[in-house]
């Protein structure tokens, strides 16, 4: 199967279980892999038989963007789910959400929860 792949894609959003985090904010960075076959896309060279990344990474920063959520499991779940089921040539994808600036008390590079979702 092939790959399309978007990695880092950066927003702000208000998720988490804390008051602050609610409050104040922080940086979600976001990992794509859409599992799908791109032969005809190949083939012929035209973006209509593939998956177009620009509206992946918008949709994505619109669910980042959105409403609060208290898990970042759930966020990944929710743009997992959605990806599959706005785009129909994609038969798996794996969503990691990584939370680098969460509320940890000891000293950490990331946070990250991978889902994956198939059809």
């Amino acid at each position: 199967m092939d790959k399309v792949l978007i990695a880092g894609i950066r927003a702000k959003g208000f998720h988490g279980v804390l008051p602050e985090e609610r409050e104040l904010g922080q940086d979600f960075l976001v990992d794509c892999e859409l599992h799908l076959n791109l032969t005809a896309a190949i083939k012929s060279d035209d973006l209509s038989k593939t998956i177009n990344y620009v509206e992946v990474a918008l949709l994505i920063r619109e669910i980042i963007e959105g409403p609060p959520i208290n898990l970042i499991e759930t966020v990944a779940g929710k743009i997992g789910d959605t990806l599959l089921k706005r785009y129909r040539k994609v038969q798996k994808v794996v969503i990691t959400v990584h939370k680098p600036q969460a509320p940890i008390p000891v000293d950490f590079l990331d946070v990250a929860v991978v889902v994956e979702r198939k059809r």
